[in-house]
């Protein structure tokens, strides 16, 4: 029976899927709702739960509750017509990585089908917003810059429009007023609370006659509108999640006597809507074909339904995505600040590595790599969306930034420009007071022109390694100051400590009389190796040297030149390091070790 039941439903879904293109503006517009007001719903001011209360969300995703019916055996396959698809956040707060995945799951359903992704601005919670509107938008154009193309086509006030639908549905019974005050309603949702119950409304003012009801709201008594929810919610097809249905009875509540409806508020006292109204109003009118939404939003699908239902409307479909949540499994919230999406920006994270980094989140792909650029998300986006809610791993995101750095820099374009100029910028700022380097205090900074230049050659040899330009500055930046002091600790060298030491001044002639035609990787690998044959002929006075002396040999040499050249710092291979930079600073360095070492010992002595 439940199969017969189903199979119209997935049916009349495929045919909403795949109906012809409605033929559209190729033009996509931005809808904003101007419902500033304060909040009249209850259910997130109640002054306490109690220890045995299970709010209904919770309820609905508990592994031990039977409540939701799911079929798992569902189509993967894109739409064979173009979706069109939407993102609307509210201008409050700030864009975190959620809303980002969000987004871009609309935009690749779109955009691999042809169709068209529309960005629309939702405002129904006055209390939560921003002093000023226009700062929200703002922040939100300045957090999706670079990220990908969101066209938006300006603003209209559509509160008329939702109170021309309220009133459709007071007319078809589908919705009534409510002219229960804020006290009833707190003390009703007060008793619920103490009885372990949802804070679901009793429907008192759900028998008042249509006449009663229009003549009190025309006095000016103050009303809100509800939907009036049937006995049994629909069924839908999720996309994700297949089949899904959910019971309205509340057994504890029947054994209470209480009655129970959820009966959401659709229009507020204020006469602007709730965030159910406007967005399946919305949605209808702009023609939306698909939803792809957090799983959170799964319970209040079937209001939606109820909804489109109530209207006659044809719904889209949904699709519902595992939360992204952090190490201790909380959501990543907003109105916390969460993973600002502007804080990647700052960091200096390339766009792309972060768009590439959320859509692994929540959807799996066929390819061998991970590295997947905007346009190859594109062509091998599907709905394979995994189920359940996904830890966010930061090192993921590194990986990925690495990868796009040196894709970035071997093409030697406009990219990689724009990575020399963020990093000149971060450079000159800390060039000021350098703060990365304990113990260490570098002088006579390079600036302008040559500073950009040797941050472009360092970058063509370390860009595998690149994160931020801070990090870049903190593991390169022995590279852009001509003077270093040294580290004040002096390490052991495998060993060979005292063989370095009495060499310090070889090193110093050994490397000064390098022709300046000469200074080359190649010569100076070369050099650095007929060093390390000196120093064995010494240690050893004349006998055979074991390939594990003469690579111990090789390694001390290396790590003196780098304490000495590179104060110790990580980077490109000796010889590589100091071809960029230059025989005169190399020189000066190692001339600057020996005086060193000379004092130390003087001291000893003393």
């Amino acid at each position: 029976i439940r199969a017969q039941l189903v199979s119209p439903v997935q049916h009349a879904l495929f045919e909403l899927c795949h109906e012809p293109s409605s033929g559209l503006e190729a033009s996509e517009q931005i809808e904003r709702r101007n419902t500033d007001s304060p909040d009249m719903l209850l259910r997130s001011s109640l002054p306490f739960r109690p220890p045995n209360y299970i709010c209904r969300l919770c309820r609905t995703f508990s592994s031990t509750s039977k409540v939701w019916k799911v079929d798992r055996h569902v189509s993967q396959q894109l739409p064979s017509s173009p979706a069109r698809t939407r993102f609307a956040p509210s201008p409050t707060g700030y864009l975190h990585l959620g809303s980002l995945r969000t987004a871009l799951f609309n935009y690749l359903l779109a955009k691999a089908t042809g169709g068209q992704f529309v960005l629309r601005i939702e405002d129904t919670d006055k209390v939560g917003a921003l002093p000023s509107q226009k700062h929200g938008d703002h922040r939100l154009n300045k957090d999706r810059k670079g990220l990908f193309r969101m066209p938006r086509n300006g603003c209209s006030e559509r509160t008329a429009l939702y109170q021309e639908h309220a009133e459709k549905l007071l007319q078809s019974g589908h919705a009534y007023r409510c002219f229960c005050s804020s006290e009833k309603l707190n003390e009703l949702a007060r008793r619920r609370a103490n009885l372990g119950l949802p804070s679901d409304y009793d429907r008192t003012c759900g028998g008042i006659p249509r006449e009663q009801s229009d003549e009190r709201a025309s006095a000016g008594d103050p009303f809100v509108v509800r939907l009036r929810v049937p006995s049994e919610p629909p069924e839908y097809i999720d996309l994700v999640y297949g089949s899904v249905g959910k019971p309205n009875h509340d057994k504890k509540a029947h054994n209470l006597g209480e009655a129970l409806y959820e009966d959401p508020v659709l229009l507020k006292g204020d006469g602007l809507p709730t965030y159910h109204l406007a967005n399946v109003v919305d949605d209808h009118h702009m023609e939306i074909t698909h939803v792809v939404r957090a799983a959170e939003w799964m319970s209040s699908t079937p209001k939606h339904l109820m909804l489109y239902n109530a209207f006659g409307w044809k719904a889209p479909d949904f699709a519902h995505v595992g939360l992204l949540q952090d190490s201790s499994r909380q959501k990543f919230s907003k109105r916390k600040g969460d993973l600002d999406i502007r804080k990647f920006g700052d960091a200096g994270i390339f766009p792309e590595a972060l768009l590439n980094y959320v859509a692994l989140y929540g959807w799996s792909h066929s390819h061998k790599s991970d590295v997947l650029s905007l346009s190859d998300l594109i062509a091998s986006f599907d709905m394979k969306f995994t189920k359940g809610n996904t830890i966010v791993e930061p090192h993921k995101l590194m990986y990925l930034q690495k990868k796009y750095a040196a894709k970035y820099t071997d093409e030697g374009g406009p990219q990689f420009e724009a990575i020399v100029n963020r990093v000149f910028k971060a450079i000159e700022q800390e060039l000021e007071a350098p703060s990365w380097f304990p113990g260490s205090v570098y002088s006579h900074p390079l600036r302008g022109t040559e500073l950009k230049s040797r941050i472009a050659a360092v970058l063509k040899h370390t860009a595998k390694n690149y994160t931020t330009p801070q990090e870049f500055f903190a593991n390169y930046g022995y590279f852009f100051y001509e003077m270093p002091q040294l580290l004040s600790a002096v390490i052991d060298f495998a060993g060979q400590r005292d063989v370095l030491h009495r060499s310090r001044w070889d090193f110093y002639r050994t490397f000064s009389v390098v022709a300046p035609q000469d200074w080359t990787e190649d010569s100076l690998k070369r050099k650095i190796s007929s060093t390390v044959d000196s120093m064995d002929k010494e240690m050893h006075a004349g006998e055979a040297v074991s390939d594990a002396n003469r690579k111990s040999s090789y390694k001390s040499v290396q790590l003196f030149l780098r304490w000495a050249i590179a104060s110790g710092g990580s980077g490109p291979s000796m010889h590589t390091t100091m071809a960029l930079l230059g025989k005169d600073v190399c020189v000066q360095r190692l001339k600057n070790v020996a005086i060193s070492l000379d004092e130390k010992e003087s001291e000893e002595r003393n």
